[in-house]
């Protein structure tokens, strides 16, 4: 197994790690940004816009991820961010919840578009499907932590997990011995669920000659989103539950995910009506904005080149005979 840590520093009287996790779900990230922003410019849009609300969403997701981390540790009945608060901030992070990431990078992102005028649904469709595939990338990061994985299974993708990466509820080597049990690659399962369910939303907003109504796309990412993070907690033995139920914190948030995204789904096509949403408009607002310096730069140059005279062809020998 690859060890988790790149390498590390001292700075000061702080331990700076660099994590394995930590450059995987910044790749993602980057990644997920590139392609939306290109989705973006097919829109009609500048692109240029969501990279600088991207800022303000990556900042704000990372502090919702770690909140979110942190209140769901207190519902579970750990009590290490009450003893020690300043645990919660104190390098090296180590967890966040990607429930937490998403509703605090949503709000960030939108009071941003919203604040400039920018057709907020515009950009929610553009961004959805490619949080998918983002959120895969980031599983890789669980693999070689060796988190985020099930409880023991016999079939054949079970992985090893050693005696030192187990849940308390595994860590009897009678019980669960080392060399025989395996674990469900819970990661894996969402991994592959996520970029399926990207796929199936690009051929989506691409089977038609326009695009799906505004709206659309964002709520197929509800509905795959909370749907699969449902399925996915029936194999996470490590998360808070309700009570004595099966019921998970995070699989209620994510059925209710879901549920959201099929209302808002039958909404935007008519199936039910809602007064909230009886105003949609039927096409993305493209705002009218300046193009970027850079942008300006880029089509002075292309204007100079194309008012330069074409180069004069030095007449070659069999003309220069026929003209003499």
């Amino acid at each position: 197994m690859l060890n988790p840590v790149l390498f590390s520093f001292k700075l000061f009287n702080f331990h700076v790690e660099l994590t394995w996790y930590g450059l995987i779900v910044m790749t993602g990230v980057l990644v997920s940004a590139w392609i939306a922003e290109r989705e973006v410019r097919r829109r009609g849009e500048n692109g240029e816009v969501l990279m600088d609300g991207m800022i303000w969403a990556v900042v704000a997701g990372i502090v919702g991820a770690r909140l979110w981390y942190v209140m769901n540790a207190l519902i579970g009945g750990n009590r290490s961010f009450i003893e020690d608060p300043l645990s919660i901030i104190r390098p090296p992070i180590a967890g966040l919840h990607i429930f937490g990431g998403f509703l605090l990078g949503a709000a960030a992102l939108i009071i941003y578009l919203r604040k400039n005028g920018y057709d907020v649904w515009l950009f929610m469709d553009a961004i959805a499907p490619v949080a998918l595939l983002g959120q895969a990338l980031g599983r890789w990061g669980n693999f070689i932590n060796q988190e985020l994985y099930g409880p023991p299974t016999k079939l054949p993708w079970g992985i090893f997990i050693p005696a030192d990466r187990r849940l308390m509820q595994f860590a009897d080597l009678t019980k669960y011995p080392v060399e025989t049990t395996r674990f469900h690659p819970t990661f894996a399962y969402e991994m592959i669920l996520n970029v399926l369910a990207f796929l199936f939303i690009l051929w989506y907003s691409r089977r038609g000659e326009e695009d799906p109504k505004p709206g659309t796309l964002f709520s197929l990412w509800l509905i795959f989103a909370g749907f699969i993070r449902t399925f996915i907690e029936f194999f996470r033995p490590d998360q808070p539950r309700l009570g004595n139920t099966f019921i998970t914190t995070s699989m209620l948030v994510a059925f209710l995910m879901g549920v959201a995204g099929v209302i808002l789904f039958l909404a935007r096509h008519g199936k039910i009506k809602i007064a909230a949403l009886a105003n949609w408009e039927d096409e993305y607002f493209i705002k009218e904005t300046k193009p970027s310096p850079r942008a300006r730069v880029a089509e002075a140059l292309k204007a100079e080149e194309e008012e330069k005279p074409a180069p004069k062809r030095k007449p070659s020998a069999k003309e220069k005979e026929s003209d003499e």
